[in-house]
């Protein structure tokens, strides 16, 4: 049970980030569009994304459900689950006329440029993060064979 509400907290607190950027970034483009108004439908369908976000986040990168999936297949799983859920937030509040097609494709093409970004950046913290434990643990190895274990 205390792993649960552990579980529960780290969602908790990644509802709370991704919520946060997913408003700077719509503050970004509010700014550049010159768009003053601030829409409660907007708000409310950036939280419930956020929600579901992580939801799927923490299906696809967790060992809750799959145990032993490669990482690759981890993030393909992701982008079939979430860009349908995302695309249908985005086509029920109206984020763009659906005669848009243009804008439709931006917005597509932002996400994978958003997807392919975050994980090159996970990518290399992992790698800096691999390094890193590879070296503590050549170090332990040392000493343990220094003392004759």
């Amino acid at each position: 049970m205390k792993r649960f509400f552990k579980g529960i907290m780290e969602w908790k607190a990644s509802v709370c980030v991704l919520y946060t950027a997913a408003m700077f970034i719509y503050l970004v483009f509010c700014t550049v569009f010159h768009n003053e108004e601030i829409s409660l439908t907007m708000l409310w369908t950036l939280f419930i994304v956020s929600v579901v976000a992580t939801l799927i986040q923490g299906i696809c990168f967790s060992n809750w459900i799959f145990k032993k999936l490669r990482y690759t297949w981890r993030s393909v799983l992701f982008v079939v689950l979430f860009l349908p859920t995302l695309t249908f937030f985005a086509w029920k509040a109206e984020w763009f006329p659906m005669e848009q097609a243009g804008a439709w494709a931006m917005f597509i093409g932002m996400f994978f440029l958003t997807f392919i970004i975050m994980t090159i950046g996970f990518d290399i913290y992992f790698r800096v993060t691999g390094r890193k434990y590879d070296g503590m643990l050549g170090q332990y190895r040392k000493e343990k064979e220094e003392k004759g274990e």
